[in-house]
């Protein structure tokens, strides 16, 4: 720790110390912001290779300075770069008078680079012995110094507000979140591999749409100015995906930021990523084997079909569960409710004190109901089948038994919902009496319900062929691998309340 924290001075004093650090570097005709500097090796290479490396080969390296033991004409110091840290060994007869002097001005948090030769401690540490230092960022305010002995943290950075809303000090000193976002990157790349694979075509559809649609959700609005009209942040790219299908490709795919003007929870983000594939001429059975096996990839990629997350062990490697609504309704509800009217469906969820809002229809019943009885209760991997035609305004009916139902289906994992898929409506006839049902229910006080987009309708009265489709939110994809149980903890930047 740097002398300037030891004393215990305020932060107003200790920006004022550093700053005449600053000064007293340019004094000694030092830059302090450097241009460039060329490594050679990363931290974690030079201990990997010290047999190579070792008293033979000069080595360069640049990083963070997040330790420092000043002990008169030697000194010792951690530098920390993107894959790891390793030990400095600074000695003022090997570096020259000025540049120790240098030195001594340095702080933790001031990034510099370093030439030297490797060697080990007594304690068997490696560590380099430096030759030439450059200072390449004066650090000007003190980050959180975290401590360790004997495998004991001490002052861990851990308030969860402060690491979200400085994420780069999250990231300096939590290096173990690197992993997280390394991970999640590369399940992003793992899918588009997936996908490619199989012969999907990565599209991009438009952010700002004139009329949004493709799910049940409330939008952001903003203005056009060159064209003088309201537009929205997509809350999906569904719409736009199923043009393209009508247009003549078969296999499209979109990993896209959407933006739904919702809630802010462990498991919502008003800014999202989400994936949205479809495919032609197959229906939501295919598509429910494809999810499946691209779960089980993801799985494998990471080199465990049985993953750890929170207080459950997922396994990947069984077929996944397949259950109806209606009957994880009746099983968990304790009564059959497939032949319920409206009115009854209230009173069930009054008789159990559910909240009910004056909007609420059919379906805001069925939904209540499932997500506080049943969705708890779904924790190895599960498709939910046959939604109400109420919940699903864009999904062909079922074929056979209940005219009411249709052919959805929703992946549940650790009880949280992962994917949404149907067989795709392309009766326009239908798609158009539905869009208006939703119309009026938006006129009743639903703000979530879909609007009408004539446009899209009329592509689809040009004709579009049998299609499966499927939604995926690929931060809970991240949460899920990374075992993180807040949204928060698997986007860089989140939104934050104020």
């Amino acid at each position: 720790m740097s002398n300037e924290e030891n004393t215990g001075k305020s932060l107003a004093e200790i920006l004022a110390v550093r700053r005449e650090k600053l000064q007293k570097i340019r004094e000694l005709n030092v830059q302090p912001y450097a241009y460039q500097f060329e490594t050679t090796h990363t931290s974690v290479a030079i201990v990997n290779n010290y047999a190579t490396l070792a008293e033979k080969i000069t080595v360069r390296l640049a990083g963070r300075i997040m330790a420092i033991r000043k002990m008169g004409r030697a000194s010792f110091s951690h530098l920390q770069d993107d894959a790891g840290r390793i030990q400095l060994y600074v000695q003022e007869n090997q570096l020259g008078a000025t540049a120790y002097q240098l030195f001594g001005l340095l702080d933790i948090g001031d990034l510099i680079g370093v030439e030297g030769r490797v060697f080990k401690t007594r304690t068997g540490e490696v560590t380099i012995f430096v030759d030439k230092l450059t200072l390449l960022a004066k650090n000007l305010r003190p980050i959180p110094v975290v401590k360790e002995k004997d495998g004991v943290v001490f002052d861990a950075f851990t308030d969860k507000e402060q690491r979200y809303r400085q994420r780069y000090l999250d990231l300096i000193v939590n290096p173990e979140v690197k992993a997280v976002f390394r991970r999640r990157s590369q399940l992003i790349q793992w899918t588009r591999d997936f996908l490619n694979a199989h012969e999907f075509l990565e599209v991009e559809t438009p952010v700002l749409q004139p009329i949004y649609g493709g799910a049940n959700a409330r939008p952001f609005k903003t203005h056009y100015n060159a064209l003088d009209r309201d537009f929205y942040l997509r809350i999906a790219d569904e719409l736009y995906l199923k043009r393209l299908i009508i247009g003549g490709l078969d296999r499209v795919y979109e990993i896209s930021k959407d933006f739904r003007n919702e809630g802010i929870d462990r498991n919502h983000n008003p800014e999202f990523t989400l994936l949205e594939f479809y495919q032609t001429y197959v229906d939501y059975l295919y598509m429910m084997d494809f999810v499946e096996q691209y779960f089980r990839f993801l799985s494998e990629k990471v080199g465990k079909t049985q993953v750890a997350f929170g207080d459950y062990t997922l396994d990947f490697s069984q077929p996944f569960q397949r259950r109806t609504m209606f009957d994880l309704l009746r099983e968990y509800v304790g009564q059959d409710l497939a032949g319920l009217a409206e009115s009854d469906l209230r009173a069930l969820c009054l008789q159990k004190g559910l909240e009910v809002k004056p909007d609420y229809d059919y379906g805001k019943f069925i939904e209540l109901l499932f997500n506080t009885f049943v969705e708890p209760h779904l924790i190895q991997p599960t498709f939910v089948m046959d939604y109400p035609k109420a919940l699903s305004p864009l999904a062909k009916s079922k074929r056979t038994g209940d005219p009411n139902l249709v052919e959805r289906f929703e992946l549940y994992i650790a009880g949280r919902e992962f994917a949404n898929a149907f067989s795709e409506l392309n009766d326009p006839l239908d798609q158009r009496e539905r869009l208006e049902r939703q119309s009026q229910l938006r006129d009743l006080g639903d703000e979530e319900a879909q609007t009408m987009d004539d446009d899209f309708v009329t592509a689809m009265e040009y004709g579009m062929p049998p299609t499966g489709g499927v939604g995926i939110g690929i931060d809970r994809v991240v949460m899920l691998f990374t075992n993180q149980t807040s949204i928060k903890d698997v986007i860089l930047f989140p939104q934050m309340r104020t």
